[in-house]
């Protein structure tokens, strides 16, 4: 039976629905909102001098974004026009001119003076660049020299001792594809990407539970299901032309739940700029909120599923969806006792809601013929983070809703690019079209016409620690090549970042713009390289949105401040190829983006489709309009399975908060403002409850310090409407709480959640005066980044 096909974008409802709206009173006059318009008119201003490539970039490539996948102005979701802020702000990274030669050589000290917002504002990296040992600043160096000096020092060292990193910033399957085959070509599979810090585990709880890691629906499968249900999510921050979306879904009577710690008022009240109804009156977006403390979803799920098994108990087939459960489901008995086996006490004290609200939400999922569960980063940053998305996957299976229209299990992508990155095999666990078992190493070993390197390659995480490994240690990393990313901003302990970044004898920074990591010193040398954008690549480009759509975006000429000197990213991994080994490197070598994109379709069979994309606008979807259709899942016994999960120990102290990370006006750790828009925070104020800042004797706007045995962060209390017991920071100011080292066991990616104390900040400093602390706490100062 031939595969279901995506149908196309469909018409938007025409009539208003003012039962949904926010206010009577247009453009949400008075409120805490964002100001889309006068934000657009300040971005146009920014770009005037490049206004024409602008437009171009908007209107003809595929949106380098989240991952909705707006191509152009256009998506497969919706008919008509979109366009968002999001977009918008990163649009300057493409439009903008070099950096000025007094600015770019100037003394080291004068440019650590800039945060990452600062430097990111300066301009393009115009041409290479050197910073050797002992010098004050960079100076230019030609390509060939550049990448000399690079491969001489590959061809010194053990293929172990140098690693490979890819960021989401606009890097197209192309480049991940080349950089993955390069890498091993070079005989290393120390190679990891930016996903391996979002939405890794999505991708290994989905593989384990249903047999195939990415999201098994479409955007099309919210606007009229029964229930969607977002899982430590703020959708329409990261990605705000999934709003429209939501308000159509609502209009053809979709109920939107939110599982989240914190009543995000994005997700509540949110005004879509090009949606006329919206923009006027606003959008009331979630139809309830479950305030679930952080790490408190599995027991909040389990809840659900042991009020379901007490149905079934009543009635047969009340909760459970039998039929599918027996025909595609194993581990139902398995599951079922370790449920049962769950005490409401600990389901209650875990996860923060009560008995009364868990059966609430229980019985209308059971009462839900279909239903889309979407989740992000409020799931995946957990040293549990794979059991927590198995467990989501069990509500699925158990109910059925999987494998067909509006219905199924979707991981929501923040980046344009990040789902292709494990796809095209850029990942240490993985090649592409399948894992690192040694059928698919033979398969890949004959496409590609040399030996794969037989010993497991490392996780971001992993590689940075194994930098400051003893001098003859096999597996201590001495070069490091970085495609974007700014490990100071995204990595927990951002002191040891610094103190590996600067022990490594070379680092390679191939990106368009500088951040602060560019300027950490090295042993040997720092050498930078300037990329192109994903819009001046030769040939084009394509990249994977979230519902596994794979856009074509077309080179788009016109750039006014073009960087000459630019390279596309698959160009500089072929170049390096040959020089490390030139007489075996026509082996890893194309001539042009096609060449490529021919041999993707080979190598990843999923990906059969991505050599006929030539021209803007064309699009294939790979499995399909929904993956494991009709229940049949990619797995040996074409069966899912259901996955029993333990409770989390958080050992958290009655006294004691649990804190996480969050988002503000920024694009991943690229910032945009300083105040929030959507909830008027700044950057250093603590989300908290009110009724825990009366219980501390904090005020509003009061300076406290948040600690514990890694760090300290100091800010100010601003009460909000999230479960007690919790806080939120903004990532990356918060990274200093976190400790380095600590990774859930089957994705790899950090914690970014930790127990915290804390304490008004004239009592913390008062009593740090009067007492002996065994190990001192520097006060941390940080930048904005």
């Amino acid at each position: 039976m031939g595969k279901t096909q995506h149908p196309g974008p469909q018409k938007k409802a025409k009539l208003p629905a003012p039962k949904y709206w926010v206010s009577p009173i247009p453009f949400g006059l008075g409120k805490i909102k964002p100001q889309h318009i006068r934000d657009t008119m300040k971005i146009a201003w920014d770009n005037k001098d490049n206004i024409g490539y602008a437009t171009r970039i908007i209107t003809k490539g595929v949106c380098d974004g989240c991952a909705l996948g707006v191509s152009g102005l256009y998506d497969q979701t919706l008919d008509g026009p979109h366009v968002c802020t999001t977009r918008l702000n990163v649009l300057r990274l493409n439009t903008m001119p070099a950096i000025q030669p007094e600015i770019l050589h100037a003394d080291i000290d004068e440019l650590k003076k800039y945060d990452s917002t600062e430097l990111r504002k300066l301009g393009r990296i115009p041409y290479p660049m050197i910073r050797r040992k002992g010098e004050r600043k960079f100076s230019r160096i030609t390509w060939d020299d550049a990448m000399d000096l690079i491969a001489e020092k590959m061809k010194k060292l053990d293929p172990k001792q140098y690693a490979f990193y890819l960021t989401a910033r606009g890097i197209t399957n192309e480049s991940y594809y080349v950089a993955a085959k390069v890498a091993r070509f070079l005989g290393t599979n120390h190679i990891d990407n930016a996903s391996r810090i979002c939405h890794a585990p999505s991708k290994t709880a989905l593989k384990r539970s249903i047999g195939v890691g990415a999201s098994t629906s479409n955007y099309l499968d919210w606007i009229g299901t029964d229930v969607l249900l977002f899982w430590g999510s703020v959708a329409s921050n990261s990605s705000p032309v999934s709003s429209k979306y939501m308000l159509e879904a609502k209009k053809k009577g979709t109920k939107i739940i939110v599982v989240n710690p914190y009543r995000e008022p994005a997700m509540d009240q949110y005004w879509i700029p090009s949606n006329p109804e919206s923009a006027l009156f606003g959008t009331k977006i979630a139809d309830d909120f479950y305030q679930v403390n952080i790490g408190g979803d599995i027991a909040f799920m389990h809840g659900i599923m042991k009020h379901w098994f007490d149905m079934e108990v009543k009635a047969y087939g009340s909760a459970i969806n039998h039929e599918f459960v027996e025909d595609h489901v194993n581990g139902y008995e398995e599951l079922k006792k370790k449920v049962q086996d769950q005490s409401w006490e600990d389901i209650i004290e875990s996860s923060g809601v009560s008995k009364d609200r868990i059966i609430e939400l229980a019985e209308l999922l059971a009462n839900s013929k279909n239903a889309v569960y979407a989740w992000a980063l409020g799931l995946t940053m957990h040293s549990f983070a794979t059991d927590n998305i198995s467990q989501v996957a069990n509500l699925a299976l158990l109910r059925g809703h999987l494998g067909r229209k509006h219905a199924g299990l979707m991981p929501f992508r923040g980046h344009s690019s990040v789902q292709g990155s494990g796809e095209m095999g850029a990942d240490p666990f993985v090649l592409p079209g399948g894992g690192w078992d040694e059928k698919n190493v033979e398969r890949i070993e004959q496409l590609w016409g040399f030996d794969l390197p037989n010993w497991q390659g490392d996780i971001v995480g992993v590689t940075l620690e194994n930098i400051v490994l003893p001098e003859d240690h096999e597996r201590k990393v001495k070069l490091y090549y970085l495609s974007g990313g700014n490990f100071l901003e995204t990595m927990p302990d951002p002191d040891f970042i610094e103190k590996a970044l600067s022990e490594l004898e070379i680092r390679v920074h191939q990106d368009i713009i500088l951040n602060t990591s560019t300027l950490v010193d090295a042993k040997e040398a720092v050498i930078v390289l300037p990329a192109k954008t994903r819009y001046e690549q030769e040939g084009g480009g394509t990249s994977t949105s979230t519902e596994r759509m794979v856009y074509f975006s077309p080179e788009i000429t016109g750039n006014k401040n073009m960087i000459e000197e630019a390279r596309a990213e698959w160009k500089i991994y072929l170049d390096l190829a040959k020089r490390v080994k030139p007489e075996t490197a026509q082996l890893v070598d194309f001539v042009d983006g096609q060449a490529i994109r021919e041999e993707i379709a080979k190598a990843n069979p999923d990906y059969n489709g991505i050599q006929h994309l030539k021209k803007q606008g064309d699009v294939f979807q790979w499995g399909g309009a929904w993956l494991c259709e009709d229940g049949v899942c990619p797995t040996p016994d074409s069966r899912g399975t259901l996955i029993p999960v333990d409770i989390p120990d958080l050992n958290k102290k009655p006294e004691q908060f649990i804190i996480t990370s969050r988002r503000g006006k920024q694009f991943n750790s690229m910032v945009y403002k300083e105040v929030d828009p959507l909830n008027g925070a700044g950057r250093y104020d603590i989300l908290m409850s009110p009724v825990d800042g009366q219980k501390l004797s904090i005020a509003e706007g009061e300076g406290i310090v948040v600690y514990n045995g890694f760090g300290v962060f100091q800010g100010t209390a601003k009460f909000v409407d999230i479960a007690q017991g919790n806080l939120e920071v903004h990532f990356p100011e918060g990274n200093y709480l976190l400790p380095r080292g600590r990774y859930e066991k089957f994705a790899g990616i950090p914690d970014y959640n930790i127990i915290v104390n804390v304490e008004k900040a004239e009592r913390y400093h008062a009593r740090k005066d009067t007492q002996y602390l065994e190990k001192p706490i520097a006060d941390l100062e940080t930048e904005v980044g």
